[in-house]
Protein backbone atom coordinates (compact mmCIF):
# COMPACT_ATOMS: atom_id res chain seq x y z
CA UNK A 1 0.00 0.00 0.00
CA UNK A 2 2.81 2.57 -0.54
CA UNK A 3 5.27 3.65 1.31
CA UNK A 4 4.60 4.38 5.28
CA UNK A 5 3.34 7.42 5.91
CA UNK A 6 2.24 8.90 9.42
CA UNK A 7 -1.44 10.86 9.56
CA UNK A 8 -1.18 14.49 8.89
CA UNK A 9 -3.15 17.44 9.62
CA UNK A 10 -5.03 17.82 6.43
CA UNK A 11 -7.99 16.40 6.49
CA UNK A 12 -9.97 16.58 3.10
CA UNK A 13 -8.57 16.34 -0.10
CA UNK A 14 -11.39 15.97 -2.28
CA UNK A 15 -9.71 13.87 -5.08
CA UNK A 16 -11.60 11.95 -8.32
CA UNK A 17 -11.57 8.30 -7.42
CA UNK A 18 -10.67 5.35 -9.71
CA UNK A 19 -13.51 2.54 -10.70
CA UNK A 20 -14.75 1.38 -7.80
CA UNK A 21 -15.89 -2.05 -6.98
CA UNK A 22 -18.87 -3.40 -8.67
CA UNK A 23 -20.24 -4.58 -5.37
CA UNK A 24 -23.02 -2.17 -5.00
CA UNK A 25 -22.73 0.19 -1.79
CA UNK A 26 -25.50 3.31 -0.50
CA UNK A 27 -24.62 6.66 -2.15
CA UNK A 28 -27.16 8.29 0.51
CA UNK A 29 -29.64 6.93 2.89
CA UNK A 30 -33.54 7.27 2.54
CA UNK A 31 -34.23 10.69 3.35
CA UNK A 32 -37.67 10.23 4.91
CA UNK A 33 -36.67 8.59 7.78
CA UNK A 34 -37.26 11.55 10.32
CA UNK A 35 -36.40 9.77 13.81
CA UNK A 36 -32.12 9.37 12.11
CA UNK A 37 -29.61 12.14 10.36
CA UNK A 38 -31.49 11.42 6.93
CA UNK A 39 -32.93 14.71 6.83
CA UNK A 40 -29.93 16.66 7.01
CA UNK A 41 -28.27 14.84 4.46
CA UNK A 42 -27.19 16.99 1.49
CA UNK A 43 -28.28 16.55 -2.26
CA UNK A 44 -24.98 15.39 -4.16
CA UNK A 45 -22.99 14.73 -0.65
CA UNK A 46 -19.28 15.40 -0.85
CA UNK A 47 -17.07 15.04 2.37
CA UNK A 48 -17.49 18.50 2.55
CA UNK A 49 -21.01 19.27 2.39
CA UNK A 50 -21.16 16.36 4.61
CA UNK A 51 -18.72 17.38 7.83
CA UNK A 52 -20.94 21.15 7.23
CA UNK A 53 -24.67 19.67 7.87
CA UNK A 54 -23.33 17.08 10.81
CA UNK A 55 -21.99 20.37 12.72
CA UNK A 56 -25.36 21.24 13.15
CA UNK A 57 -26.85 17.84 13.87
CA UNK A 58 -29.42 17.40 16.21
CA UNK A 59 -30.84 13.93 15.69
CA UNK A 60 -30.30 12.05 18.93
CA UNK A 61 -29.95 14.06 22.53
CA UNK A 62 -26.04 13.59 22.35
CA UNK A 63 -25.44 17.15 20.55
CA UNK A 64 -26.60 18.57 24.33
CA UNK A 65 -23.75 17.21 26.54
CA UNK A 66 -20.85 16.75 23.18
CA UNK A 67 -19.04 19.85 22.64
CA UNK A 68 -18.77 19.34 19.28
CA UNK A 69 -19.67 16.93 16.01
CA UNK A 70 -16.92 15.02 15.32
CA UNK A 71 -16.85 13.95 11.55
CA UNK A 72 -14.85 11.07 10.15
CA UNK A 73 -11.29 12.51 8.80
CA UNK A 74 -9.39 11.33 5.33
CA UNK A 75 -9.25 11.33 1.90
CA UNK A 76 -12.23 10.61 -0.56
CA UNK A 77 -9.16 8.37 -2.30
CA UNK A 78 -9.12 6.22 0.84
CA UNK A 79 -8.98 2.78 0.20
CA UNK A 80 -9.65 1.56 3.86
CA UNK A 81 -12.18 3.22 6.27
CA UNK A 82 -11.69 2.32 10.13
CA UNK A 83 -15.14 2.81 12.16
CA UNK A 84 -14.68 3.32 16.02
CA UNK A 85 -17.93 3.57 18.06
CA UNK A 86 -17.37 7.12 19.33
CA UNK A 87 -15.16 10.36 19.47
CA UNK A 88 -13.61 9.79 23.05
CA UNK A 89 -12.87 13.08 25.48
CA UNK A 90 -9.70 14.45 23.51
CA UNK A 91 -11.68 14.17 20.25
CA UNK A 92 -14.10 15.83 21.31
CA UNK A 93 -12.48 18.60 22.43
CA UNK A 94 -10.41 18.73 19.33
CA UNK A 95 -12.89 18.07 16.68
CA UNK A 96 -11.24 15.44 15.11
CA UNK A 97 -11.45 11.81 15.31
CA UNK A 98 -8.74 8.90 17.03
CA UNK A 99 -6.76 11.86 18.07
CA UNK A 100 -6.53 10.87 21.77
CA UNK A 101 -4.39 7.73 23.19
CA UNK A 102 -6.27 4.84 21.51
CA UNK A 103 -6.10 7.25 18.04
CA UNK A 104 -2.15 7.30 18.56
CA UNK A 105 -1.66 3.49 19.63
CA UNK A 106 -4.07 2.98 16.21
CA UNK A 107 -1.01 5.52 14.17
CA UNK A 108 1.65 2.91 15.62
CA UNK A 109 -0.18 -0.49 14.76
CA UNK A 110 -0.88 0.62 11.16
CA UNK A 111 2.68 2.03 10.42
CA UNK A 112 3.81 -1.37 12.08
CA UNK A 113 1.07 -2.83 9.97
CA UNK A 114 2.81 -1.42 6.85
CA UNK A 115 -0.63 0.21 6.28
CA UNK A 116 0.09 4.41 5.39
CA UNK A 117 -2.20 6.96 6.65
CA UNK A 118 -2.92 8.46 3.31
CA UNK A 119 -4.17 5.22 2.37
CA UNK A 120 -6.77 5.56 5.23
CA UNK A 121 -10.09 7.10 6.39
CA UNK A 122 -11.41 7.25 9.78
CA UNK A 123 -14.76 7.97 11.42
CA UNK A 124 -17.25 6.11 14.14
CA UNK A 125 -20.86 5.10 14.55
CA UNK A 126 -21.54 8.11 16.47
CA UNK A 127 -20.26 11.50 15.84
CA UNK A 128 -21.12 13.30 19.56
CA UNK A 129 -19.08 12.31 22.41
CA UNK A 130 -21.28 9.99 25.28
CA UNK A 131 -20.17 10.86 28.65
CA UNK A 132 -20.90 10.48 32.05
CA UNK A 133 -18.82 12.66 34.80
CA UNK A 134 -16.63 10.93 37.51
CA UNK A 135 -15.45 13.61 39.74
CA UNK A 136 -13.76 15.90 37.18
CA UNK A 137 -13.49 13.06 34.55
CA UNK A 138 -15.51 12.87 32.03
CA UNK A 139 -15.53 8.83 31.12
CA UNK A 140 -17.12 7.45 28.08
CA UNK A 141 -20.40 5.81 27.79
CA UNK A 142 -21.31 3.78 25.60
CA UNK A 143 -23.79 4.82 22.89
CA UNK A 144 -27.55 2.93 22.94
CA UNK A 145 -29.34 1.54 19.88
CA UNK A 146 -31.83 4.59 19.09
CA UNK A 147 -28.53 6.67 19.18
CA UNK A 148 -26.45 4.67 16.99
CA UNK A 149 -29.63 4.37 14.36
CA UNK A 150 -29.90 8.06 14.75
CA UNK A 151 -26.77 8.78 13.45
CA UNK A 152 -26.33 6.19 11.08
CA UNK A 153 -27.47 8.17 7.80
CA UNK A 154 -23.80 10.37 8.52
CA UNK A 155 -21.74 6.90 8.26
CA UNK A 156 -23.58 5.23 5.67
CA UNK A 157 -23.16 8.79 3.46
CA UNK A 158 -19.30 8.67 4.12
CA UNK A 159 -19.68 5.00 2.66
CA UNK A 160 -21.02 6.20 -0.05
CA UNK A 161 -18.94 9.36 -0.97
CA UNK A 162 -15.66 7.06 -0.34
CA UNK A 163 -16.58 3.89 -1.24
CA UNK A 164 -13.46 1.92 0.58
CA UNK A 165 -12.38 -1.23 -0.56
CA UNK A 166 -11.91 -2.26 3.00
CA UNK A 167 -13.92 -1.51 6.05
CA UNK A 168 -12.87 -2.30 9.52
CA UNK A 169 -14.78 -1.98 12.28
CA UNK A 170 -12.51 -1.06 15.42
CA UNK A 171 -14.89 -2.88 18.31
CA UNK A 172 -18.09 -4.94 19.16
CA UNK A 173 -20.19 -1.75 18.80
CA UNK A 174 -19.12 -0.80 15.19
CA UNK A 175 -19.39 -4.71 14.39
CA UNK A 176 -22.67 -5.27 15.49
CA UNK A 177 -23.92 -1.82 13.64
CA UNK A 178 -22.25 -2.88 10.34
CA UNK A 179 -22.01 -6.41 10.41
CA UNK A 180 -24.65 -7.56 12.66
CA UNK A 181 -25.34 -8.88 16.14
CA UNK A 182 -24.27 -12.44 15.91
CA UNK A 183 -20.32 -10.97 14.82
CA UNK A 184 -18.10 -11.87 17.75
CA UNK A 185 -15.05 -9.63 17.34
CA UNK A 186 -13.44 -12.08 20.15
CA UNK A 187 -13.54 -15.03 17.70
CA UNK A 188 -14.20 -13.92 14.67
CA UNK A 189 -11.07 -10.72 14.21
CA UNK A 190 -9.80 -9.96 10.70
CA UNK A 191 -12.59 -12.64 9.37
CA UNK A 192 -14.47 -10.48 6.14
CA UNK A 193 -17.71 -10.86 5.53
CA UNK A 194 -19.86 -10.75 2.51
CA UNK A 195 -21.38 -7.07 2.27
CA UNK A 196 -23.07 -4.44 0.17
CA UNK A 197 -21.19 -2.17 1.93
CA UNK A 198 -17.78 -2.89 0.40
CA UNK A 199 -15.51 -5.54 -1.20
CA UNK A 200 -13.93 -6.11 2.16
CA UNK A 201 -15.68 -6.10 5.91
CA UNK A 202 -14.42 -7.19 8.92
CA UNK A 203 -13.96 -6.32 12.48
CA UNK A 204 -10.73 -6.12 14.63
CA UNK A 205 -10.61 -5.09 18.71
CA UNK A 206 -10.58 -1.18 19.52
CA UNK A 207 -7.48 0.35 20.22
CA UNK A 208 -8.67 1.41 23.52
CA UNK A 209 -9.31 -2.24 24.39
CA UNK A 210 -5.46 -2.71 24.34
CA UNK A 211 -4.54 0.41 26.76
CA UNK A 212 -7.29 -1.38 29.01
CA UNK A 213 -5.49 -4.67 29.47
CA UNK A 214 -4.26 -5.11 33.21
CA UNK A 215 -0.53 -5.71 32.58
CA UNK A 216 2.05 -4.22 30.12
CA UNK A 217 2.51 -7.85 29.18
CA UNK A 218 -0.94 -8.24 28.25
CA UNK A 219 -0.93 -4.95 26.89
CA UNK A 220 2.05 -5.47 24.60
CA UNK A 221 0.50 -9.10 23.76
CA UNK A 222 -2.89 -7.53 22.61
CA UNK A 223 -0.55 -5.35 20.78
CA UNK A 224 0.84 -7.88 18.74
CA UNK A 225 -2.35 -9.66 17.92
CA UNK A 226 -3.69 -6.33 16.58
CA UNK A 227 -1.14 -5.70 14.37
CA UNK A 228 -1.28 -8.73 13.14
CA UNK A 229 -4.54 -8.18 12.54
CA UNK A 230 -3.78 -5.27 10.30
CA UNK A 231 -1.35 -7.04 8.49
CA UNK A 232 -3.61 -9.65 7.49
CA UNK A 233 -6.12 -6.99 6.36
CA UNK A 234 -3.61 -4.86 4.01
CA UNK A 235 -2.77 -8.34 2.51
CA UNK A 236 -6.50 -8.84 1.37
CA UNK A 237 -6.53 -5.68 0.31
CA UNK A 238 -3.41 -6.37 -1.65
CA UNK A 239 -4.98 -9.10 -3.44
CA UNK A 240 -7.91 -7.75 -3.51
CA UNK A 241 -6.17 -5.01 -5.66
CA UNK A 242 -4.34 -7.08 -7.67
CA UNK A 243 -6.82 -9.15 -9.04
CA UNK A 244 -8.69 -6.16 -9.85
CA UNK A 245 -6.56 -4.73 -11.95
CA UNK A 246 -6.02 -7.79 -13.72
CA UNK A 247 -9.45 -7.48 -15.03
CA UNK A 248 -9.47 -4.30 -15.89
CA UNK A 249 -9.04 -3.57 -19.86
CA UNK A 250 -5.60 -2.10 -20.56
Amino acid sequence: MGGIVSRTVDVVVEQPKSPGSPVARPDCVKREDNDTAARLLPTRPTLDKLRTAAAGCQACDLWKSGTQTVFGEGKRSATVMFVGEQPGNSEDLEGRPFVGPAGGLLDKALVEAGIDWTDVYVTNVVKHFKWEPRGKRRIHKKPNAAEIHACRPWLEAEIGVIKPVAIICLGSTAAQALIGAKFKVSLQRATFVPSPLAPLLTATVHPSSILRAPTDQARQTEMRQFVEDLRKIREAISRHTTARATLLPH
